[in-house]
């Protein structure tokens, strides 16, 4: 479960928030600040994840806050000002909203968020050993994934569908496909083309410029041929 702090000088701006939230079931909210200088308190006493902050406040600004500490949360602005944005990115902090704030931007931002925390909290496995699953988010609810079950899977733009055996319905995620990449034994999933990662147990065939993986032919990028051929060991024809 990860958790954050709301920060906002107005009551309403803190509600929108806290309602944007209610339905994440991976989100716990463990405090809500009107100042900067309250969430140092809470903060000095309490683990934050991530940190939803206004950035124009009485007394510390967000920028200010964000500045002064030492170990940094994960950090959402949230704010009505455009013009901070480059301060923003420059202090890394992982997105800046401009309010007012659709439901569905604040909900992608949440999911970036549980994305970057999920990778900053795995522990590096042991050389030559891997989970066999792994848990992805879809429609606000995590779902594990057992790798067995993998067919492929395919980058969208901004999601990755994630191809399953057994007519199984396939996974929608708002993520990245080096981000499920990084989460797979490289010895079992191969990336083919920069769209698609393959699960080498599914492979019944290769020829130049394509695999078919099940009865779905997918395209082979020369780009990737040299770590096909070192799957298969030798030179695809």
């Amino acid at each position: 479960m990860m958790q954050c702090l709301l920060v906002d000088d107005e009551t309403l701006a803190l509600k929108l928030m806290e309602d944007n939230l209610k339905d994440v079931g991976y989100i716990k909210i463990i405090g809500r600040c009107r100042t900067a200088a309250e969430a140092l308190t809470i903060m000095q006493t309490e683990r934050v994840d991530v940190l939803f902050c206004d950035i124009h406040m009485p007394g510390l600004s967000g920028i200010q806050l964000v500045k002064s500490l030492v170990t940094k949360p994960i950090v959402i602005f949230v704010t009505a000002y455009e013009k901070f944005a480059i301060d923003g990115f420059e202090l890394e902090v992982l997105d800046y909203l401009v309010k007012p704030v659709p439901q569905e931007r604040f909900l992608r931002a949440c999911q970036k968020a549980y994305q970057l925390f999920e990778l900053k909290n795995t522990p590096a496995a042991p050389v030559g050993f891997y989970k066999n699953y792994l848990f992805v988010s879809s429609d606000y609810i995590l779902i594990k994934v057992n790798f067995s079950d993998i067919q492929y899977i395919q980058g969208l733009k901004d999601y990755v569908k994630i191809v399953l055996n057994d007519n199984q319905k396939p996974i929608l995620s708002r993520t990245s496909l080096k981000a499920i990449e990084l989460q797979l034994p490289p010895e079992q999933f191969y990336r083919i083309h920069k769209s698609y990662l393959i699960n080498v147990d599914y492979i019944s065939h290769i020829r130049r410029g394509k695999v078919l993986s099940a009865d779905i032919e997918l395209p082979l990028s020369d780009n990737y041929r040299l770590s096909i051929n070192k799957m298969i060991g030798r030179e695809i024809e």
